[in-house]
């Protein structure tokens, strides 16, 4: 019964939450169109509650073409100005756009590199983290790794891509466990 697992102290009761750290959150992730997805929600985060952006999750997947990189970064100021109407997405134009900057910046490190996977785990050496956290509130909210990815995105182009955003896409990547050591899935997640 979900009551008796134990889950990290910032999961709440809500089906949507729990499915997504139990299912997502910290699973080593190595799909480019995942990383892409993710770093998209992320962006659309900025200074919002990350249930904020589940909730409009597959809203996001309807409006940005299931998160394939390529179809974003044709978008013109005509799919702009749509989406900027659609209530089942953050209406903000500059996260908008920055979707958008970010879908080509994404394609360059893909035809540099040859995938976005090599790229951004290279951040961590290729290997997850293995923390060992006893509360959420020891985690910190940007590292060295993260601090590192942002600046080489900047570099790269692309936006909404600070510190604290790059932290919180490293986890849920899985480029880092930071699962609590109490939680059931702490021990898969590695």
């Amino acid at each position: 019964m979900d009551s008796e697992i134990v889950r990290c102290d910032w999961v709440s009761s809500d089906p949507l939450c729990m499915d997504y750290h139990d299912g997502e959150w910290g699973v080593p992730l190595h799909d480019d169109r995942k990383h892409f997805e993710f770093l998209l929600l992320d962006g659309a985060q900025a200074g919002l509650s990350w249930m904020t952006i589940l909730r409009k999750r597959e809203n996001y997947r309807k409006a940005f073409d299931d998160f394939v990189p390529a179809k974003v970064a044709r978008y013109t100021s005509r799919r702009v100005e749509k989406l900027l109407q659609n209530p089942g997405i953050i209406r903000n134009r500059l996260k908008v756009e920055s979707a958008i900057n970010n879908a080509k910046a994404f394609l360059e490190v893909q035809e540099e590199l040859g995938s976005f996977d090599d790229y951004i785990w290279q951040f961590v050496s290729s290997k997850t983290v293995q923390n060992r956290w006893r509360t959420w509130r020891e985690i910190p909210s940007e590292t060295a790794e993260s601090q590192a990815m942002s600046k080489d995105l900047r570099h790269r182009g692309f936006t909404f891509v600070g510190p604290t955003i790059c932290y919180a896409y490293i986890q849920a990547a899985g480029m880092v466990n930071d699962h609590t050591v109490d939680c059931f899935r702490y021990a898969g997640c590695g």
